[in-house]
């Protein structure tokens, strides 16, 4: 009588890792993370375009039109805030949406364990909260110019929408890769004093309601404007779109400003996800 000889154990497949996964296929990996979390904003339409008009519309309202209502600003104003403000909101709702998902992902819904275990390397998972955060930007900024146009009156060249987007697109990644850094090197509990201590200086010396050189006769306050980043996300907008007789800071200067803070963050950011994804 044969004997049948048992079955051995299967061989174990081995895990699957970025290491060894193929570029493409990581590529793949973050367009469908990028594509699901672009998904979930379109569930929450109304709470996101509530955080993209309040503030920046009250900004409009009354620095633009009840202001110059009452004759205590020119009508040549709303040509320097408009684009200041517009930058302002790609800005900050770049970093705002990368800072805040980010804490919460490492702290309390710990969402990001998920993320960490997709086969895709932890630099483009961090990456990935960038863009993310700057397509939002992009579109609190877009969504805002013909808003701001009509409260304001406001006409720009149709020659200039192209480069207008190019500078926001620019403005946003730099405002998301801030929060990238800010919302993994700032511990949790202390969050939200860090966008109280911030978020206001940021706004105020960003050059969003006056042209950087119109500061010549107050050098102490343009040099802390001139440290400020959003400064030059402003300057930008403005020399695109602004009559000639408002000085800006030179285009080429202002995105090579950016280009450099961009570069300076993603990598600190980067490099303090993952810390804390290690953790």
């Amino acid at each position: 009588m044969s004997v049948i000889a048992p079955a051995s154990p299967p061989t174990p497949s081995p895990a699957v890792t970025p290491a060894s996964v193929g570029v493409l296929d990581q590529l793949a990996t973050f367009r469908a993370v990028l594509w699901r979390d672009l998904f979930v904003t379109g569930r929450e339409l109304g709470a996101f375009f509530a955080q993209v008009f309040l503030q920046p519309l009250f900004m409009l309202l009354i620095f633009g039109k009840v202001l110059k209502d009452l004759g205590y600003a020119s009508d040549d104003f709303a040509n320097v805030l408009l684009p200041g403000v517009i930058a302002l909101n790609a800005f900050l709702i770049g970093l705002e949406n990368t800072a805040l998902p980010m804490v919460m992902d490492f702290s309390f819904t710990r969402e990001i364990e998920d993320r960490l275990l997709a086969p895709m390397a932890v630099p483009l998972v961090a990456f990935e909260k960038i863009v993310f955060g700057a397509i939002r930007g992009l579109v609190a900024g877009i969504v805002l110019i013909p808003i701001g146009m009509l409260m304001l009156g406001v006409t720009w060249p149709l020659s200039t929408v192209f480069q207008v987007l190019g500078v926001l697109v620019i403005g946003a990644l730099v405002g998301a890769a801030m929060g990238l850094t800010f919302g993994t090197l700032v511990p949790p509990h202390r969050i939200q004093i860090m966008f109280t201590v911030t978020l206001t200086p940021l706004m105020f010396t960003g050059a969003t309601q006056f042209p950087l050189r119109a500061l010549d006769s107050l050098p102490w306050f343009q040099v802390i404007c001139a440290i400020n980043p959003l400064t030059y996300v402003s300057e930008a907008t403005r020399s695109l779109v602004a009559p000639p007789g408002v000085q800006s800071v030179p285009l080429w200067l202002d995105l090579l400003v950016l280009a450099g803070v961009f570069v300076l963050f993603t990598t600190v950011g980067i490099r303090g996800f993952m810390r804390r994804a290690m953790d």
